[in-house]
């Protein structure tokens, strides 16, 4: 029994989001000091077979931190050193957001599972910007989700988005456009090929580069195909798929289903991996596959599936700081049953 399994039913008797800004705040302490130096002995899994290239990165293992978990980027290297290999930071709007009333952030313990309806709290760009700048940068590459300031108008989203990138720019390894949060007012109408169209063209023309656009799982096929064509006309580096879901699953168990806000977590795994093959299928870019990673064989068959990179959140809740390491772990004793020579070779094998 590891220490994170005593500790797990003290921090579930406090509301979600208290335990996650306790969790948030150990991070912090420890980072840049000797104990992050330990957890990443510890935590690390130093092998060639997991390395990865993809849109112009070397990511040193496939697993990575989605965003939301370090929304205005102060524990990315307490991060890398659990033994992610890649972190992505917001999602950072241009002005500072408190997010939605209190609470906002639900367990299903019953089916592995988080509702949220956080609404895009962070500290803002000009902040988060000055942050990157002035922080050694991690060993990993690391990432920024760029959102929509609430308080923009469809009309304006384009600007807003440019304003985010320009002030996160010089302190980030690749930028994820995202147009696809359920918990933020004004976010479905930026998902129409058009609104989407405006919204990527004006960050390829200031330079957002590598540049992935994040999918919602919510898209009905032929808007994820429009998607796909913007990525195509513009050259964009890659795919994120996918986003929490407003749906909800008839297996759902638990009384917190009933909270509105996006679902993440077990429920939504299968969902997510077919939407990573769906883009595979039509795409050359990278995909990055998000979606109820938890275990060396769910992130697998996101990369069997297509995925070059997976990212988690949720199963960190469930199964904590050590998941990374067990999933690279596993992935090594997966891609030698398979007869794979690295994860590269592995993916899109189920294509």
């Amino acid at each position: 029994m590891s220490l994170y399994d005593v500790l797990k039913p003290v921090l579930f008797t406090l509301p979600a989001e208290t335990a996650h800004r306790g969790v948030h705040g150990l991070l912090s302490t420890v980072q840049g000091t000797p104990v992050e130096q330990m957890l990443a002995r510890q935590y690390g899994v130093d092998d060639a077979r997991l390395r990865v290239d993809a849109f112009g990165q070397r990511f040193p293992a496939p697993v990575g931190v989605a965003a939301g978990f370090d929304k205005n980027a102060e524990v990315p290297h307490a991060l890398a050193a659990l033994g992610f290999g890649h972190v992505e930071v917001g999602g950072v709007t241009a002005e500072a957001q408190s997010g939605n009333a209190r609470p906002r952030m639900f367990r299903l313990r019953e089916d592995r599972a988080i509702v949220n309806r956080m609404g895009l709290n962070n500290q803002g760009a000009d902040r988060v910007g000055r942050r990157l700048r002035e922080m050694d940068h991690p060993d990993v590459p690391l990432g920024v989700n760029l959102a929509k300031s609430e308080s923009a108008s469809a009309e304006e989203a384009p600007e807003d988005y440019r304003y985010t990138y320009e002030r996160v720019a010089d302190g980030a390894d690749f930028f994820v456009v995202n147009v696809s949060c359920p918990n933020s007012e004004g976010f479905r109408d930026l998902q129409n090929r058009d609104q989407m169209e405006a919204i990527v063209g004006e960050l390829v023309d200031a330079g957002a580069s590598p540049l992935l656009v994040k999918l919602s799982p919510d898209l009905p096929d032929p808007a994820v195909e429009d998607a796909l064509d913007i990525v195509d006309d513009f050259d964009l580096d890659g795919v994120v798929a996918t986003n929490t879901t407003t749906d909800r699953p008839s297996s759902l168990q638990s009384p917190n289903a009933a909270q509105t806000g996006g679902l993440s977590g077990a429920p939504i795994e299968d969902r997510a991996t077919e939407m990573v093959q769906f883009v595979a299928e039509r795409t050359d870019v990278p995909v990055v596959g998000v979606g109820g990673v938890s275990s060396a064989e769910g992130a697998y068959r996101k990369i069997r599936a297509g995925a070059s990179l997976v990212q988690l959140y949720t199963g960190l809740v469930y199964e904590g700081p050590s998941l990374a390491r067990d999933i690279n772990r596993g992935l090594l004793e997966l891609l030698e049953r398979d007869g794979f020579d690295s994860v590269e070779d592995a993916v899109g094998a189920d294509l």
